[in-house]
């Protein structure tokens, strides 16, 4: 009998023949990781900046990001933030891209997503460009990103956290407030026992580990082709359809109640993320990933919080 992972890959091989990476989409790899580079390491000076002064972030800490233009020195002390994010977001992609290569699914490489946001960047994503036959290939698939991004952030996270100051009430001062996820809690009353999270001011690698949460957080969401959606099509099948556009309603009232960005990604999967292609296998999965689908939630669990940024 020939294994499962052989027989993937034969099916791949004969249906969706692969070429090499060409030059070109080398290149827009590499030039799209270097861009995103370039954008997170402009935010990570304003992150060190408000850290090395002990302030909180301010719309008018932006002239930080000008200044590291003029003074291309300053650039470097961005780069604690965007190399621990990168890698993070990186770890996340491969856990996808190795567990396709593992079934013979023909998918690309990471494609990073640069952009001037509060964290400078969109994150990442690969491309899956063949079908998944089976529910396990497609639980495998979509459990082994965000277990590979959480295991790489947990140090992040533990050193951001060590290298972060108390100061009264700093988190709830400035333009902007993040939420904190109980992952992060966890790890504040460890190095900061009795001390409030408002009290705590987030070293920049903390602040990459934050975001890096936010992403494994989002992702797990139980919808559509996100990661928790393809975990969720594994467990129930056919009623993954229905049980999608529940948890898309459920986050109008997070939005009311929270964060109006709630409301955004509410539209963005109900009419982008919604459907999921159809896989026609009946088999339930093992122990080990039922084991595995509940380490997910609560993965989910430890990184979610209602109101992200306000």
């Amino acid at each position: 009998m020939v294994p499962l992972s052989s027989s993937y890959a034969l099916r791949a091989a004969l249906t969706f023949p692969r070429d090499t990476i060409s030059t070109a989409r080398w290149a827009l790899h590499w030039a799209l990781l270097g861009l995103t580079l370039c954008t997170t390491t402009l935010v990570g000076v304003v992150f060190a900046q408000e850290f090395q002064a002990g302030h909180p972030l301010e719309l008018e800490d932006l002239v930080h990001v000008f200044r590291a233009l003029q003074q291309p020195q300053l650039l470097v002390s961005g780069l604690a933030y965007s190399l621990t994010l990168i890698t993070i977001l990186l770890a996340h992609e491969l856990g996808h891209y190795f567990a396709c290569q593992y079934y013979g699914i023909d998918a690309s490489l990471p494609y990073f997503l640069p952009f001037p946001s509060p964290i400078g960047t969109l994150g990442a994503f690969i491309r899956i460009r063949s079908p998944i036959y089976t529910r396990q290939a497609l639980f495998d698939v979509g459990i082994a990103g965000p277990i590979a991004g959480f295991v790489v952030l947990l140090p992040a996270l533990a050193v951001g956290i060590a290298l972060s100051k108390p100061i009264h009430g700093i988190a709830e001062q400035g333009d902007y407030t993040f939420g904190v996820p109980l992952i992060q809690r966890i790890f504040e009353m460890v190095c900061f026992p009795h001390v409030r999270s408002a009290d705590i001011l987030l070293h920049p690698v903390a602040r990459a580990a934050w975001v890096g949460i936010l992403a494994t957080a989002l992702n797990l969401l139980p919808i559509g082709q996100l990661d928790g959606g393809h975990i969720l099509y594994a467990f129930t099948g056919r009623w993954h359809k229905l049980l999608s556009r529940v948890f898309v309603l459920a986050l109008l009232p997070l939005g009311y109640f929270y964060s109006p960005s709630w409301w955004v990604w509410a539209a963005l999967l109900f009419f982008f993320a919604l459907r999921h292609p159809v896989i026609f296998d009946a088999t339930k999965l093992d122990e080990t990933r039922t084991a595995l689908g509940l380490a997910a939630l609560a993965i989910f669990l430890l990184t979610f919080t209602f109101a992200p940024i306000r």
